[in-house]
C-alpha cells in the first residue's frame, strides 16, 4: 500500500517536470526566428532592387511583380553607357575620390581632437564636445544657401576639391565622439608607460594607440566613408558636370520621358557595391569597433 501511494504521488510530478533548458530552448528559437524575420524585412527591397535590374523596362514597370520574368543585362548596358549614353566613370571616380580623401583627412584630425579631449583633457573639454555635437543640429538644407553664396564667390563650384572640405567638415564631429569614446576606455597605465619611455606624442599615437583602436579607427572610417559615398544634397547644388558625383548621376535617369526603372535599379545597384565590399571587407573591425567599451 505505501509503495503504491508513493507511486501515484510521484507521477504527477514527473509527468509535469520540464527538460532541462527547455524553456531557454524555445526562447532561443524563437528569437532566431525574429532575427531571420527581420533581416528578411530588411534585405528584400535591396534583394527586389538586384532582381528588378536584370529585368526589362516592360517587365520591370509592371504593377503586378513579375518574380520569373526573362533576365537581361540591358539595363546594366545602358548603365555604363554601352548603347551612347553617358558614362558614369567619371561620377564614381568624383565619388570615390571625395570619399577617400576625406575620411583620411578627416581620421587624421579625428585622433589627435580626440586625444586632447579624453586622454589629454583640455579645459572645459565639455563644452567643446557640446560644440561639435551642436554642428550636427543644424539641418543641412538650413547652411547650404550660405556655403552656395561661399562657393561662388571664391570660384569653387563644379570643384570636387570643395567637395572635400565639405564632407570633412560634414564627418568630423561625429568622428570625434567615436574616437573619443574608443579613446577613453584605453587604460591610462599604457600612456604613462609610453611617456617614461620618452615616446612622444606622434610616437605614441602611431605606435601605442593606433595599434589598439585600429577597430575604432576602421568603424568610424567606413561610417564616413558610407556618409561621403551617399550624400546628394550638396552634391547636387555645388556641382555640375565636372564634380558630378555618383548620387547625382544616379537621378539623370528620371526624366521628363518616364522614369526608366530598370536602368535606375542598376544604377543604384552598382553605386552601392563599394559601400557593400567595404563593409563586408570590415566586417570583424566594424563589429568590434562599434561594440568597444560596450561590456566593461
Amino acid at each position: 500500500m505505501t509503495t503504491a501511494v508513493q507511486t501515484a504521488a510521484a507521477a504527477p510530478t514527473t509527468a509535469t517536470a520540464t527538460p532541462p533548458g527547455g524553456k531557454k530552448s524555445n526562447l532561443g528559437w524563437l528569437a532566431t526566428t525574429a532575427t531571420w524575420i527581420i533581416a528578411f524585412i530588411f534585405a528584400a527591397p535591396i534583394l527586389w532592387m538586384v532582381l528588378t535590374s536584370f529585368h526589362s523596362e516592360n517587365d520591370a514597370t509592371q504593377r503586378t511583380p513579375q518574380l520569373f520574368a526573362p533576365l537581361t543585362v540591358e539595363g546594366y548596358r545602358n548603365f555604363f553607357g554601352a548603347d551612347g549614353g553617358a558614362s558614369p566613370w567619371p561620377a564614381l571616380i568624383n565619388s570615390a575620390w571625395a570619399a577617400i580623401v576625406s575620411t583620411l583627412v578627416v581620421i587624421a584630425l579625428a585622433i589627435p581632437a580626440a586625444y586632447a579631449l579624453s586622454v589629454r583633457p583640455v579645459r572645459k573639454w565639455s563644452d567643446v564636445m557640446f560644440f561639435f555635437l551642436s554642428t550636427k543640429m543644424l539641418p543641412a538644407v538650413a547652411g547650404l544657401m550660405p556655403i552656395y553664396l561661399i562657393a561662388t564667390r571664391i570660384h569653387m563650384l563644379d570643384n570636387i576639391w570643395f567637395m572635400i572640405i565639405i564632407y570633412t567638415a560634414m564627418n568630423l564631429p561625429i568622428a570625434i565622439w567615436m574616437m573619443r569614446s574608443f579613446l577613453a576606455d584605453i587604460p591610462r597605465d599604457l600612456f604613462e608607460a609610453a611617456s617614461l619611455d620618452g615616446a612622444g606624442l606622434l610616437q605614441t599615437l602611431r605606435k601605442v594607440i593606433a595599434p589598439i583602436v585600429s577597430p575604432g579607427i576602421a568603424s568610424t572610417a567606413l561610417i564616413c566613408f558610407i556618409f561621403a559615398w551617399n550624400e546628394m544634397l550638396f552634391a547636387r547644388v555645388l556641382t555640375g558636370v565636372v564634380a558630378e558625383t555618383s548620387p547625382v548621376f544616379l537621378t539623370s535617369f528620371v526624366t521628363s520621358q518616364g522614369q526608366f526603372l530598370a536602368q535606375v535599379c542598376a544604377a543604384a545597384t552598382v553605386i552601392s557595391l563599394p559601400v557593400l565590399i567595404a563593409g563586408f571587407a570590415a566586417q570583424d573591425k566594424l563589429v568590434q569597433g562599434l561594440s568597444l567599451g560596450a561590456v566593461k
